[in-house]
């Protein structure tokens, strides 16, 4: 009798990325269309809590195969730049007071790099930590996406431990926070262990070379904030 061997599920890099995409255009979308405190806008809200998570974990991959740590490091901080004013314009910030995540995923990049690619004593590599986190104190996400891109890194090669830290630092700095300040409503935030089954199936295969990946998928966040910025001002 043949025995039929199912497939295991192998996720590539690029299909993270269009998932990451996707739900962050849609989280966005409902961030400022969709009323926070109601039951739809929770619920709506609930898949683009594994964005931040992807996007982190990507980072900790793409430190991982890049040959220079350093342009990748500049061309976060390039996009983190151009980011900035459409994302305090859409959502209405000071400009001065907020900034939007890829400044927390150049800043935990940094960390990663100062922690795994540095010879320095350990006292300083973690005040560099420190300071990063600090930096990223106004972006959003803070400097829990900091953490995650450092301890993904870190701890690379061991799943569990990548995602027991990914859970804790999660919890802590997020999750409950998040309840505390602003009730059941903001419970959507417990949509960050969606990312989980999605990395626990990629296995490291990037997928079919992708142009518009390599770089669209910076050019994509900037750019889908002022195209909705520009709707918020049409209609609203």
């Amino acid at each position: 009798m043949e025995q039929t061997l199912m497939k295991k599920p192998d996720i590539s890099s690029n299909m993270l990325k269009y998932i990451a995409i996707t739900a962050m255009f849609f989280d966005h979308f409902f961030a400022v269309f969709v009323i926070h405190e109601s039951l739809a806008g929770s619920l709506l809200r609930i898949t683009g809590r594994l964005v931040a998570p992807i996007m982190c974990y990507l980072v900790a991959e793409g430190f991982h195969y890049s040959s220079d740590v350093k342009k990748y490091i500049q061309r976060l901080f390039i996009f983190a730049l151009v980011s900035h004013f459409p994302y305090v314009l859409y959502f209405d910030l000071p400009w001065w007071r907020a900034t939007s995540v890829i400044w927390g995923l150049t800043l935990g990049l940094i960390a990663l790099t100062l922690v795994k690619r540095t010879s320095l004593p350990l006292y300083i590599k973690v005040l560099g930590v420190a300071v990063c986190c600090l930096l990223a104190y106004n972006a959003d996400w803070n400097f829990i996406s900091t953490l995650w891109i450092l301890f993904f890194g870190i701890f690379r090669g061991n799943f569990t431990k990548q995602m027991l830290s990914f859970s804790v630092v999660g919890l802590i700095l997020y999750i409950i926070p998040t309840l505390i300040s602003s009730g059941i409503m903001h419970a959507y935030a417990f949509g960050i262990f969606l990312a989980i089954p999605l990395l626990y199936n990629y296995h490291g295969r990037q997928g079919k070379k992708d142009k518009f990946l390599k770089w669209g998928f910076y050019i994509f966040y900037p750019t889908h904030l002022l195209l909705l910025f520009l709707l918020r001002l049409a209609i609203m």
